[in-house]
């Protein structure tokens, strides 16, 4: 399936729930969310699995499982192994906060779930607590090990930049991937939703990072359509991702679109424009239809440097 530039998308992140176990300070206002969505305009398992499967007889193989925190949502693992299980998927992955995941670890295994994304922008307990607005980073760091003792590799820790708060912390964070088992990818803040005026404040460029670890060895990507560079220390096997939606675009080999809790497609995280498919669904419409129409709407490149920010909170929109 291909857009209007040619770009082929096989590439679909899911936000199964807007609700998380945390209140990071870049994701949510400090007063939590203002406006909660109805339980009635989520989409029901089932309906998620419509789609997603109408999704896929269009050609994604690839389906990432988001947030919220997805593991909040009662029957998230079963939804992912029916998934997993539907032919012409080639991978389906799940991005964490990880408070949760050493819970349910063996069956996510189970599932089929091969590779983890985990948030984690601190190794440090106390700004983590911070950052996050209470939580506890042991949880997070025994769901690691667990994860790597099962065989999960490679385990990819995204961290987001933030000025002032770890940018002390990179080295350490790039240690993490000497042997193998871990990448890391540094993530630019992004101005969204009632967060914005903090990322603003705090933006911190990836360029920092090869000043700070200066041998960082570039590596050739092996996904031209993959939004991180990469790079590896000298003696190290893991690899250091760099994502600068701010400062360096990657829209021209975009192959991805997102699904919100609430049925929205968004054909581009950095974008407001929203296609209901949850009204297509439960009015009988032609799904497969709207989505190949919506495909050949997605937009050439994002705007994000234009001050006009997305409104709604990242919790929304999957992280």
């Amino acid at each position: 399936m291909r857009d209007s530039f040619g770009r082929e998308i096989n590439y679909l992140r899911i936000s199964i729930t807007d609700r998380c176990n945390l209140r990071c300070e870049y994701c949510l206002p400090e007063g939590g969310i203002r406006n909660k969505i109805p339980h009635s305009e989520i989409l029901t398992l089932e309906e998620l699995y419509q789609i997603t499967k109408t999704f896929v007889d269009v050609g994604i193989d690839k389906i990432r499982f988001t947030g919220g925190e997805p593991l909040v949502r009662f029957g998230a693992v079963d939804l992912i192994k029916k998934v997993n299980a539907l032919d012409g998927i080639k991978e389906v992955t799940l991005t964490t906060n990880g408070i949760l995941l050493d819970d349910y670890l063996d069956d996510l295994v189970d599932a089929g779930v091969k590779r983890l994304n985990i948030s984690l922008d601190t190794l440090d307990a106390e700004k983590y607590r911070r950052i996050t607005r209470g939580g506890d980073i042991n949880r997070v760091l025994l769901g690691i090990r667990h994860a790597r003792e099962k065989g999960i590799k490679p385990i990819k820790i995204n961290t987001v930049l933030i000025g002032g708060f770890n940018h002390d912390e990179i080295t350490d964070l790039v240690e993490l991937t000497r042997d193998g088992a871990v990448d890391v990818r540094f993530i630019e803040l992004m101005p969204i939703g009632e967060a914005s005026s903090f990322a603003k404040s705090m933006f911190l460029s990836t360029k920092e990072i090869l000043k700070i670890v200066p041998n960082l060895e570039l590596i050739e990507t092996e996904d031209p359509s993959a939004p991180a560079t990469y790079y590896r220390l000298s003696d190290g096997e893991g690899k250091v991702g760099l994502i600068n939606p701010i400062s360096c675009k990657f829209c021209t080999n975009c192959n991805r679109v997102r699904l919100t809790a609430t049925g929205k497609l968004k054909l581009c995280l950095h974008s407001d424009r929203e296609i209901d498919l949850k009204v297509v669904l439960r009015e009988g419409g032609d799904l497969e239809k709207t989505i190949r129409e919506a495909i050949l709407t997605k937009d050439e490149e994002h705007n994000l440097e234009n001050e006009e920010y997305i409104k709604r909170n990242m919790n929304q929109i999957g992280g």
